[in-house]
C-alpha cells in the first residue's frame, strides 16, 4: 500500500513537472495541456517498468548490464572488423550496425542470466557486503528438514542462529506434496507449510525465499547441493542419503535426526528412573514406559502397575535399529 503511496505522488510530480516546462519552455512543450500529458506519460511508463521489474533481483540486474556490456563490445569489433565495408549506402550501413548492436547485446544479456553465480564469478568477482563483526551464516533448508519441524523448534529455542534460506525449487516440491492425492503426503506437505510458517513468525531469524534454480539439474537434492556450494550455506536435513552425497561433495549439512540421537541422555545400568507404565508388554507380567525422548523401558513385573508411575532400575539396554531398549526392574518403594 506505501509503495502505491509512493507511485500516485511521483506521478503527480511528473504531472506538475511537465505543466512547469509547458510554461517555462513554450517553445519546446506548446500548452499547458500537452505539458500535463506528457508528465503524466512519462511517469505512468517508468512506473509500468517498475511493475515489470518487480521480481527482477540485483544479481539479475548486474549480469545483463555486463551481458549487454559484453555484447556491444563484440558488436563493435565485428563493425569495425571491415566486414560490411562493401555496403556504400549510408543509411543501409546505420541499419546493419543497429542490428548488430541488438542482437549482440540480446544474446550477451540472456547468456549472461541464463548463468549461474558460479560461472559470472569467473569473469567479474563475487563482492559481498557484509557487516566485518557478524558473519554471514546461511542455513539451507531441504523439504524433509522443513516437514520434520524440528528445525523450527531449534529456532524458537535459539540453538542455531542465521539467516533460513528456503529455495523456491524446495517450495514447489513442498507444494506439489501438500496437492498430492495421497492423503498420508498430503498431510506430510500440509504440515511442512504450517512449520514454514512457523519459522517465519519467528523473528530471531531472516528467512529467505531465493530464487535461484539450476535447470541443468532435474534432480531438487542436485539443485539443493549446487546451491549450498554456491552460497557456501549449511545443508539441514533429515536425508540419510542426501546428507552422505553431501559429505562426498565437501557441502557442510545437519542431519536433524542424528542430532537428535546424540542429544539423548546416556542411560547406564543401575540408574534409576521415573516413569509411567502406559500398556503390558509382549511377555506374561511385563509394563512398558516411554523415557521423554521416545526410548522404550520395558519392566518386567510391571503389568500390573499399568497406568500409573514407578521407580524403575536399569538392568541392561539393547540395541536395535530403530533404537535403544531398555530393559529394568521394578524398585521396591523405600
Amino acid at each position: 500500500m506505501q509503495l502505491w503511496v509512493i507511485r500516485i505522488f511521483f506521478l503527480a510530480l511528473c504531472t506538475l513537472a511537465g505543466y512547469a516546462i509547458s510554461h517555462a519552455k513554450p517553445d519546446l512543450v506548446q500548452g499547458g495541456f500537452l505539458g500535463l500529458l506528457i508528465g503524466f506519460g512519462l511517469g505512468a511508463m517508468l512506473i509500468a517498468v517498475d511493475e515489470m521489474l518487480k521480481g527482477f533481483s540485483l544479481r539479475a540486474f548486474s549480469a545483463a548490464t555486463f551481458g549487454l556490456f559484453l555484447g556491444t563490445m563484440i558488436s563493435l569489433m565485428v563493425d569495425h572488423s571491415g566486414l560490411f565495408e562493401f555496403v556504400d549506402d549510408v543509411k543501409v550501413r546505420w541499419v546493419v550496425r543497429l542490428a548488430l548492436f541488438v542482437s549482440f547485446g540480446y544474446i550477451g544479456m540472456v547468456l549472461a542470466m541464463r548463468s549461474n553465480k558460479e560461472d559470472f564469478s569467473l569473469i567479474i568477482p563475487y563482492v559481498r557486503f557484509a557487516s566485518q563483526n557478524k558473519p554471514d551464516n546461511l542455513l539451507l533448508l531441504d523439504t524433509s528438514a522443513i516437514i520434520d519441524g524440528r528445525v523450527a523448534e531449534l529456532i524458537e529455542s535459539n540453538f542455531i542462529e542465521g539467516t533460513i534460506v528456503v529455495p523456491k525449487f524446495v517450495l514447489r516440491e513442498l507444494q506439489q506434496v501438500a496437492d498430492s492425492s495421497d492423503p498420508i503426503k498430503r498431510a506430510r506437505g500440509r504440515r511442512g507449510l504450517e512449520m514454514l510458517n512457523r519459522i517465519q513468525q519467528n523473528n530471531r531469524n531472516e528467512i529467505k525465499i531465493h530464487e535461484g534454480d539450476f535447470p541443468e539439474e532435474q534432480e531438487v537434492d542436485a539443485k539443493l547441493l549446487h546451491l549450498a556450494k554456491a552460497l557456501n550455506a549449511k545443508l539441514y536435513t533429515t536425508d540419510f542419503n542426501l546428507g552422505k552425497i553431501a559429505e562426498l561433495q565437501s557441502v557442510a549439512y545437519v542431519n536433524l535426526s542424528e542430532l537428535s540421537n546424540a542429544l539423548k541422555p546416556v542411560i547406564l545400568p543401575g540408574e534409576v528412573l521415573s516413569l509411567k507404565i502406559v500398556r503390558e508388554g509382549k511377555d506374561k507380567g511385563q509394563g512398558v514406559g516411554y523415557l521423554n525422548d521416545g526410548t522404550m523401558v520395558v519392566v518386567n513385573h510391571g503389568q500390573e502397575f499399568v497406568g500409573q508411575q514407578a521407580q524403575v532400575q536399569v538392568q541392561s539396554l539393547l540395541q536395535t535399529g530403530a533404537g535403544v531398549i531398555v530393559f529394568a526392574e521394578l524398585r521396591p518403594a523405600a
